[in-house]
């Protein structure tokens, strides 16, 4: 089972940046996807970034040119690089890992970008 948590959410004022790394419990070679998602209050659940063992990413369209996915194989950890941040980039940013046809979740850390 892929344990995950995540860290460096905050309050930060819009334009502003904030990165958020997501350490895993084992290493993400054998992770096929890992991804950042992210729910506001009232909204559903929303791939925000994605990153596969091959490196290859995704973005959500309205995080393109903004927001960049990246690891750390060494550290077993992902990355998401935040900038030019939005108030509508609020919520909650949950990990995510893609492994053997299961999905893991970490426990989401809090952005809230204020106007």
């Amino acid at each position: 089972q892929v344990q995950l948590v995540e860290s460096g959410g905050g309050l930060v004022q819009a334009g502003g940046s904030l990165r958020l790394s997501c350490a895993a419990s084992e290493s993400i070679f054998s992770i096929n996807i890992m991804g950042w998602y992210r729910q506001a209050p009232g909204n559903q659940r929303e791939l925000v970034a994605a990153i596969s063992s091959g490196g290859s990413t995704a973005y959500a369209d309205s995080v393109k040119g903004r927001f960049t996915i990246s690891r750390d194989n060494a550290k077993n950890t992902v990355y998401l690089q935040m900038s030019s941040l939005k108030p509508e980039d609020t919520g909650v940013y949950y990990c995510n890992a893609k492994k053997g046809g299961k999905n893991y979740w970490g426990q989401g850390t809090q952005v809230t970008v204020s106007s």
